[in-house]
């Protein structure tokens, strides 16, 4: 029986570990940034401490220029285990294969123009083996669709996240990342309805993020999705600075339902 698990993350931007308000990442207007929380601690720490407690499927996110350093850095605390994402393209994915990754995660290289290319989606898959892509399917919430969006979320494309487009992508790839955009950040609570959709939609594994706000999201993931949805925790554990959620309750709630299955 397939039961939700927390997966952790990543967030580099310009070469720190941070946790950011989604919507607030936009380079044109850099003003508007707003930063939840800079860790003093280096990236290769945060890879060491997730090998510790063997939390697969852990996602490392560039959020932008001058992060490839520190991307590396954490992949070499960690070789084949997490995954990379953050200006992955067909010309480099394999670098970064090379570079101790375990999948690389690609968002913005499948939409030139803001336009879906099934063409470069077939020819990443190809290239590298559809067992080495994630795809991020990050999204914002318009009416009551979700549609993809690129460059730091600030960017609509023309793709709707429902049962065809999931059903059509896993041919090509291994995994989902899907961050609800719109609630990334905020500590406000997950987009219920997007999880409950997720878990009705896909047949490959799925992690969500974005408003996450207590241990028990865990198990709300857990039933909405039927089990076949992951969740990841941002501004409100305690890693990154929040007082919301203990790492170590994570852990504990990983391994209790390793011992369920």
């Amino acid at each position: 029986m397939t039961r939700t698990k927390f997966r952790p993350c990543i967030d580099l931007h310009h070469g720190q570990v941070k946790q950011i308000v989604g919507a607030s990442l936009n380079e044109s207007n850099p003003e508007e940034l707003k930063t939840n929380f800079v860790s003093d601690e280096t990236p290769s720490y945060y890879a060491t401490l997730y090998k510790q407690y063997n939390l697969t499927g852990a996602h490392v996110i560039k959020l932008g220029a001058g992060n490839d350093a520190a991307a590396k850095k954490a992949l070499s605390a960690w070789p084949d285990g997490l995954q990379i994402g953050g200006g992955i393209n067909l010309e480099n994915a394999q670098d970064w294969i090379n570079a101790g990754a375990e999948k690389v995660i690609i968002t913005s290289y499948l939409f030139p123009e803001a336009k879906f290319s099934r063409k470069r989606l077939e020819a990443i898959s190809s290239k590298i083996g559809k067992n080495r892509v994630v795809v991020d399917l990050s999204c914002r919430r318009r009416g009551n669709k979700w549609i993809v969006a690129m460059n730091k979320w600030q960017t609509m494309t023309d793709l709707e996240v429902n049962q065809d487009t999931l059903d059509f992508i896993s041919d090509y790839c291994s995994e989902f990342l899907i961050h609800a955009a719109d609630v990334e950040g905020l500590c406000q609570g997950i987009d219920t309805e997007l999880v409950e959709c997720l878990g009705k939609w896909t047949r490959i594994p799925t992690t969500y993020a974005g408003g996450a706000n207590s241990i028990t999201d865990l198990e709300l993931v857990n039933r909405l999705s039927n089990g076949k949805v992951d969740l990841t925790f941002g501004s409100a554990l305690d890693l990154f600075g929040g007082d919301r959620v203990k790492f170590q309750d994570c852990i504990a709630w990983n391994n209790s339902q390793e011992e369920m299955k």
